[in-house]
């Protein structure tokens, strides 16, 4: 069995400014109203009836919803991938609704990091080399100084000694945290995880759970959608979608400690 090393962050990216008072600092999104109607032959479907929250920096969320729920509607349109029929998205103050595709590509790229549940990783392309990718399209980074920060988000992630390993060399956490580093390299203002434990294994995604703990303690704002409740319980919010709309959006005052979930499951056996 492999030997991980890596289960705790260990050098802190640098990060924005402090979120000063957690749930009433910064306001990072706001959706005011937001509606997603889509024609399919002669029927509407309403995807989003109106959507209306705000998230503050330095807050973990959780947004929940089942097949149907507007789930996938509202993760596209907090990603900048798609926007409301009607209503207003603020994205670290910018209004999103009325952009064009390439100003949305582009604020996609500056404040948002994205984890997906597939890693969405290059196959023959290295650790370092996947996580410098966001940062091609940043001219504030020469080729030197996007291998420095890829480096820097690669250690505090845990993966220091896996610089030069390809997709095809790493286990399913090691891709994700992969993921997590190249969503964490430009900074963004929020960090969007959709199902991001669902390819994982139980003790490997309370690994991830112990590092998205990690960066929301220091200070990182971030979204993970998920439809698995038990999530939320490691989370310090947590919105619940029904029928396109929020049925529920509680703050969890009893944050559990998913590095004690991880001490206490059972040492896993080789067959």
């Amino acid at each position: 069995m492999e030997n991980k090393t890596y289960d705790k962050v260990t050098t802190p990216l640098p990060h924005r400014e402090g979120p000063g008072e957690s749930l009433k600092g910064r306001i990072v999104i706001e959706l005011q109203n937001v509606k997603r109607y889509f024609q399919v032959g002669s029927e509407t479907v309403k995807a989003l009836r109106g959507v209306s929250f705000k998230i503050y920096e330095g807050e973990f969320v959780t947004i929940q919803g089942t097949s149907g729920s507007g789930k996938s509607t509202l993760l596209n349109q907090l990603g900048c991938l798609d926007t409301p029929t009607s209503g207003e998205y603020y994205l670290d103050g910018i209004s999103v609704r009325t952009m064009s595709k390439s100003q949305r590509a582009h604020l996609r790229n500056q404040k948002i990091g994205f984890v997906f549940q597939n890693y969405n990783l290059l196959a023959k392309t290295t650790a370092v080399e996947n996580v410098e990718l966001p940062l091609m399209y940043n001219s504030k980074y020469n080729a030197q100084q996007r291998r420095e920060a890829a480096v820097r988000a690669l250690q505090a992630v845990g993966l220091g000694d896996r610089l030069e390993h390809k997709s095809n060399q790493m286990s399913g956490g090691q891709m994700q945290r992969v993921a997590i580093a190249r969503a964490l390299v430009n900074n963004p203002a929020v960090l969007l995880a959709d199902e991001a434990t669902g390819n994982l294994d139980t003790r490997t995604s309370f690994e991830m759970l112990v590092l998205f703990q990690e960066l929301h303690r220091q200070g990182h704002t971030i979204i993970f959608v998920t439809h698995n409740p038990e999530i939320a319980e490691y989370a310090s919010r947590n919105i619940n979608l029904r029928d396109g709309k929020i049925r529920e959006d509680t703050i969890n005052p009893n944050i559990k400690s998913a590095a004690e979930a991880l001490a206490a499951l059972p040492i896993p056996q080789d067959d």
